[in-house]
């Protein structure tokens, strides 16, 4: 599955549009992860259990997304996108979405 943030992809042009796809996703730390990452913003610097966390949350957000364009019958996603909010104070919602395309070469 061809993933862009562009319209356009070199080589290839769009058949057909297939409308929009998404994927999401949820996820929080556990409550020692909160605790730690607390202490960290103290001393400052990156929390990296907290950048590995949103790090796999996006990436199941797009898994879902091209899981959910291949069952339409797209070939590619275009005009990617990410948004993510928060649920409370410890959860992390993050959203992938684009439209669904077929492509074929361009002549």
């Amino acid at each position: 599955m061809i993933v862009s943030t562009t319209e356009n992809l070199p080589g290839l042009r769009v058949k057909k549009t297939l409308g929009h796809v998404f994927g999401v996703t949820v996820r929080s730390r556990a409550i020692g992860g909160n605790l730690m990452a607390s202490l960290k913003s103290i001393t400052g610097g990156e929390v990296r259990s907290y950048t590995k966390l949103l790090e796999d949350t996006r990436r199941q957000a797009v898994d879902r997304m091209c899981e959910s364009a291949t069952a339409m019958g797209a070939t590619a996603i275009v005009m990617m996108r990410f948004d993510s909010s928060e649920i409370g104070q410890t959860m992390s919602e993050v959203v992938a979405y684009g439209t669904a395309v077929i492509t074929e070469p361009e002549a």
